[in-house]
């Protein structure tokens, strides 16, 4: 019976491996050929911009400042002309869209080059909601290396024709890089469940198409 017990406990253990680093495996390789850098991503008319954490005041926190900054360096070098600044905004007192807003006109963005998705609430909503709401066809997605290719794997299923671009401007702790690289093999996993099985519909409304 003990045998038997631990027999069971082992393939558990394999099961439970394969499920969480296949999905991992299987983003990479997706993300490999589609990602560049800054000099070397092919040119697109929108950069989306992820949302991340932000600071006490409510401004951009230093994960969200990298994206921004790469997205303003895309914009600057002509590379797209339109910054989608997608995030959480489900309470008043954190709005992640604006805080991205506010950067990148600090930066030298003109206001009417930056857009706002207000309902950015996780990666499968921006990449839907860049779809159906802003009717966005291709783009070039910008995040952290560690996101970016479940970034890649959730636009381009969405069809959003997309590369991308790792914002990995700044060093940060060895704990902060285990912590989301961690956090990512669930995320993963939880990514190709959606699109396979569940198929969630984030919040929508009207349709804003994007105009240059």
């Amino acid at each position: 019976m003990l045998k038997k017990t631990v027999k069971f406990l082992w393939r558990l253990a394999l099961l439970l491996i394969i499920a969480l680093f296949l999905p991992k495996l299987v983003v990479l390789i997706f993300a490999s050929p589609r990602t560049f850098s800054v000099e070397n991503v092919p040119p697109a008319r929108i950069a989306i911009v992820f949302g991340a954490g932000l600071l006490r005041d409510g401004s951009a926190g230093y994960v969200l400042r990298d994206r921004v900054e790469t997205a303003v360096k895309l914009y600057q070098q002509g590379k797209v002309g339109k910054l989608l600044m997608s995030g959480d905004n489900r309470f008043t007192e954190y709005n992640e869209p604006e805080a991205m807003r506010q950067y990148a006109l600090n930066l030298g963005v003109p206001d009417e080059d930056i857009v706002l998705d207000y309902a950015g609430r996780r990666t499968y909503d921006t990449c839907y909601r860049a779809k159906a709401i802003f009717q966005v066809d291709s783009a070039i997605l910008v995040t952290q290396a560690f996101h970016l290719p479940r970034a890649l794997f959730l636009c381009n299923w969405f069809e959003v024709a997309s590369s991308g671009v790792e914002a990995d401007n700044k060093y940060f702790r060895k704990v902060s890089r285990l912590y989301w690289s961690t956090r990512e093999l669930f995320a993963n996993f939880q990514a190709v469940w959606d699109v396979m099985v569940t198929k969630p519909v984030p919040v929508l409304g009207e349709v804003e198409p994007i105009i240059e």
